[in-house]
């Protein structure tokens, strides 16, 4: 994962910033824990044990920082805060979240099951879509 700690460094350096140390252990944390879907104060709980001295304005300012570049991804998954993945491959498309209304276990769907219904919307309507943000809501495997 070198190579997308290269990646944030050079989209930082292109907007005029550096990758300074605390931001360099917030990307680690997230690249630690992909897939995990963190919140704000997940990332900062870990992110301080490897860097004492960070504050929790400045894991907000980052996640901002790191949103606006491109390098993560926020996700409203409607549990009242906002989550961070990365943004690895610089995918303009979401994936889809599958997300359990008992035990809120989050599982990612890879695939992107709507380009034919996009392309569809897009003749019909003469709509360019960008992006779209699709949730399903039920119970997982463990749960059901």
């Amino acid at each position: 994962m070198d190579n997308y700690i290269e990646v944030v460094k050079n989209k930082l350096k292109e907007e005029g910033f550096k990758l300074t140390p605390q931001r360099r252990s917030i990307v680690d944390i997230m690249l630690k824990s992909k897939g995990q879907h963190l919140n704000s104060e997940e990332i900062y709980d870990l992110v301080k044990k490897q860097c004492p001295e960070i504050g929790l304005a400045t894991v907000y300012r980052t996640l901002q920082l790191l949103d606006d570049i491109g390098a993560v991804s926020k996700l409203n998954l409607d549990d009242g805060c906002c989550r961070y993945e990365l943004n690895i491959n610089n995918e303009s498309h979401n994936h889809h979240h599958l997300i359990c209304k008992k035990c809120n276990k989050i599982i990612e769907v890879e695939e992107d099951l709507l380009d034919t219904l996009e392309e569809q919307i897009e003749k019909n309507y003469g709509f360019k879509i960008f992006d779209h943000d699709v949730k399903f809501f039920g119970l997982c495997s463990d749960c059901k």
